[in-house]
């Protein structure tokens, strides 16, 4: 893999994901690091963890572009056998791996099986999730021992630089240029999430479109102050 940019996000547009769109920092440069040892990890599967999105699901497309595997459709896991899933591939990725769990036990029998099929077959699984993979849910003795073994690495909280980057790919990603002052004036003044970022975003936009205004302090002032911004739409 080459030096890339970051994080993608599903904002009513189309967001950018190769690898040059990932932005690099420090809250997520471990991760990156690890998935570009592929395909030499320490075993089977890798597990990235991190808060809504970090840039789960944009890594996970990176590493499939890398490495030519396939996404496994999380609703397909509980009744459809793994060789079909996998249909010859020997790389895979599960994303959201813990919301799949969740869904009940025949998931999780699914993908212990699908864990244990792409290790015979000398293949790899890129699993992400909110949390550490030890703490997924799930009562197969099997499958948490195999989640328990794999190696797992975080995306951690962004700095203040990463977090007006990231401002700034996310009103790019909408095709809208702001200045500089616009998301040093927001970082200073919002949670430093990502689940923050694309509220803030999705919100300033809506009131520039709806008001048609240029995205400026004073604009971003007025959202801000207009009340408390929903962040539990943010998705990976």
């Amino acid at each position: 893999m080459n030096e890339v940019a970051q994080l993608a996000f599903d904002l009513g547009h189309r967001p950018a994901l190769g690898r040059a769109d990932f932005l690099v920092a420090p809250c997520n440069q471990a991760a990156l690091a690890f998935l570009d040892r592929w395909p030499h990890w320490p075993g089977p599967a890798l597990a990235v963890h991190g808060p809504a999105g970090a840039g789960k699901t944009h890594l996970c497309q990176v590493w499939r572009a890398a490495s030519g595997a396939i996404e496994i459709d999380s609703g397909a896991l509980a009744h459809t056998p793994p060789p079909e899933l996998l249909a010859g591939a020997r790389a895979c990725v599960l994303d959201d791996a813990d919301r799949a769990l969740a869904a009940g036990p025949g998931h999780e029998r699914g993908l212990l099986h699908l864990y244990n099929t792409v290790r015979e077959a000398g293949g790899h699984l890129l699993l992400s999730g909110q949390t550490p993979p030890a703490r997924w849910p799930g009562a197969l003795a099997d499958l948490r021992s195999r989640l328990r073994a794999a190696a797992a690495v975080s995306i951690d909280a962004p700095d203040d630089a990463t977090m007006e980057a990231l401002l700034v790919k996310l009103f790019a990603d909408r095709q809208v240029r702001i200045r500089a002052d616009v998301p040093r004036y927001l970082v200073a003044r919002m949670e430093r999430s990502f689940g923050a970022a694309r509220a803030v975003v999705d919100a300033v936009d809506r009131a520039a479109l709806a008001e048609r205004r240029e995205i400026t302090v004073p604009l971003a002032r007025e959202v801000l102050r207009a009340g408390p911004l929903d962040t539990c739409v943010d998705q990976d």
